[in-house]
């Protein structure tokens, strides 16, 4: 009998080991069902389209837009800011700033990834078309429900009776019957560029080389790794308490897609390579009209920098703050060459720079102040996760030091790149774009935007109008007002003594969500947000939060 109970304690060990291992390892199912049916080549240089022997005696100019993923407004050293207490300098992204226009109100289409880009592309809210959402797979919304149960007092919420909504990742995308700029620019004689994250869509219909890219390096999906884990020049930085961050190690490839080609890795850490790629179509299109969208996926997790880098910084204690610094000292650097090429080829004068970030820096990096002085964090639609920053350099037609009063927005880009390029905004459909160099380059015809700014995130929806700005959540249920003349930073909640504006803004929102689209998928989690403390913290009571719907 003893051994009998023996071995069934044995039978059970053994049983409840393998489903632990199983548990523990199949968050990792999706990336080698991905590599399986979509293997990645071994690495192989690209060569890019060259362009005309001679230039042209006249010709339109040159647009270059560099987006920044997960950069926090406090992450450049512009203003005083700065990593690690303003440790980590930025002096090249400083320098599109001092030798150009700074926009010290810009707002980001959203507060978190696709949906930004989208409104970057596509001059308008991506809630007109159905992209509410970012585009994310099942497993993945599953994966970090599951991961993050009991890590907070307020329960992760995954919404499975919507999952028969879900449609196909690969066509969660910008849909094929929105206009990108790249594809006014295309029309217009301008080589189209694409290096870096797409996160538009990532069926063959919605990929970058099908809306309006002549040609396109990157990934397709919203991330990657820059080098493969255990490569003996790279320093890594785990988040164990972030389930993204759980996520991301097992599924992430080191790959990029050149064209509609395979998957190959590249040759270098992902900010070093696709740096090293816009040099080498810069330097192709020297001669020709060309718009480079240069989408580096730095400093966006995992956190992976390069050990030269990782070790200029002795000075940093924290470790992942000194990796998350030592990216940010990278993609600087990076951004330098590029501007240093402009001027080696002579073209630096017929070239428009615009610089920003999709999105507010992350609560799940575990570092405080990354958007300081705004309280909140991406995925929130407090300052901390919409306000970003927005440079824009062009010698010659941009006066240096110069400062826009200007209200700016994501949306904003298509107009303003139309309007210096000669493109045509669409008339056709509604759009949300105002050209924000209007009044700053001679020849542009002034215009400030008057209309109010609008987000929303499911039952989450927030406008500013002026400067006052009004914030709705449901869950909690909530009504934040704030006017940001007297309080940019949101701290003091004026809806009880203002009920007429909070009408008033209510009433604009509601006018709002009755022209947006139904959304082309669900959100399947709502996730607790805190405002004012990253992720690694331990919860306490009175700590301000919000459900961040996706």
């Amino acid at each position: 009998m003893r051994s009998r109970l023996a071995w069934l304690a044995l039978v059970a060990g053994v049983v409840a080991a393998g489903y632990g291992a199983f548990d523990r390892y199949k968050i990792a199912l999706p990336g080698l069902l991905s590599e399986w049916r979509n293997p990645i080549a071994r690495y192989h240089p690209v060569v890019w389209s060259r362009g005309p022997a001679t230039p042209a005696a006249a010709r339109p100019p040159n647009v270059i837009l560099i987006v920044a993923d997960d950069l926090g407004i406090n992450d450049i050293s512009l203003d005083g800011g700065g990593v690690a207490g303003g440790i980590v300098k930025t002096p090249h992204i400083d320098a599109l700033a001092r030798e150009g226009v700074s926009f010290p109100t810009a707002y980001a289409g959203n507060a978190t990834c696709s949906p930004s880009r989208a409104a970057l592309m596509t001059g308008r809210y991506p809630t007109r078309y159905g992209f509410e959402f970012t585009a994310v797979p099942p497993a993945f919304a599953g994966a970090v429900a599951h991961v993050a149960q009991g890590t907070s007092p307020y329960p992760t919420i995954y919404h499975d009776e919507l999952s028969h909504d879900v449609i196909d990742y690969a066509e969660q995308g910008v849909p094929a019957d929105q206009i990108t700029i790249a594809q006014q620019l295309k029309r217009r004689g301008y080589h189209t560029i694409h290096l870096g994250k797409w996160h538009l869509g990532e069926a063959d219909a919605l990929a970058p080389h099908a809306r309006g890219f002549d040609e396109t390096l990157g990934f397709r999906a919203g991330g990657s790794k820059y080098l493969r884990q255990r490569d003996p020049g790279v320093v890594n930085a785990t988040l164990p308490w972030d389930p993204i961050d759980r996520f991301l190690w097992p599924n992430l490839p080191y790959a990029v897609q050149f064209n509609n080609g395979q998957r190959f890795a590249p040759n270098a850490h992902m900010t070093d390579y696709l740096t090293d790629n816009a040099l080498a179509a810069i330097e192709a299109n020297r001669n020709r009209p060309f718009f480079l969208y240069l989408a580096y996926n730095a400093p966006h997790t995992p956190l992976q920098a390069t050990r030269a880098d990782y070790d200029a910084l002795p000075m940093i204690e924290d470790h992942k703050t000194r990796v998350y610094g030592a990216m940010i000292r990278q993609l600087d650097r990076r951004i330098g060459d590029v501007m240093a090429k402009l001027k080696a080829l002579g073209i630096d004068d017929e070239t428009l720079v615009i610089f920003t970030s999709d999105n507010g820096g992350a609560w799940y990096h575990g570092i405080p102040a990354l958007n300081a002085p705004y309280r909140g964090w991406k995925a929130t639609f407090f300052e901390g996760g919409i306000r970003v920053p927005l440079l824009m350099r062009w010698p010659g037609k941009i006066a240096p030091g110069t400062r826009s009063a200007t209200r700016a927005s994501h949306l904003d880009m298509f107009a303003t790149i139309a309007a210096v390029t000669g493109a045509p905004v669409p008339r056709d459909r509604v759009m949300d774009t105002t050209d924000v160099l209007a009044g700053v380059v001679p020849g542009l015809s002034p215009s400030t935007r008057t209309a109010p700014l609008f987000w929303r995130s499911g039952a989450y929806r927030a406008v500013r109008d002026g400067n006052w700005k009004l914030q709705v959540t449901a869950r909690p249920a909530s009504v934040r007002l704030y006017d940001l003349a007297s309080d940019p930073t949101e701290r003091v909640n004026l809806a009880a003594r203002h009920p007429a504006q909070v009408a008033r803004l209510r009433a604009a929102l509601d006018r709002h969500d009755r022209d947006m689209a139904k959304p082309l998928w669900p959100g399947l989690v709502e996730a607790p947000v805190r405002i004012d403390v990253p992720l690694d913290m331990p919860w306490s009571p009175g700590q301000d939060y919000v459900y961040w719907t996706n």
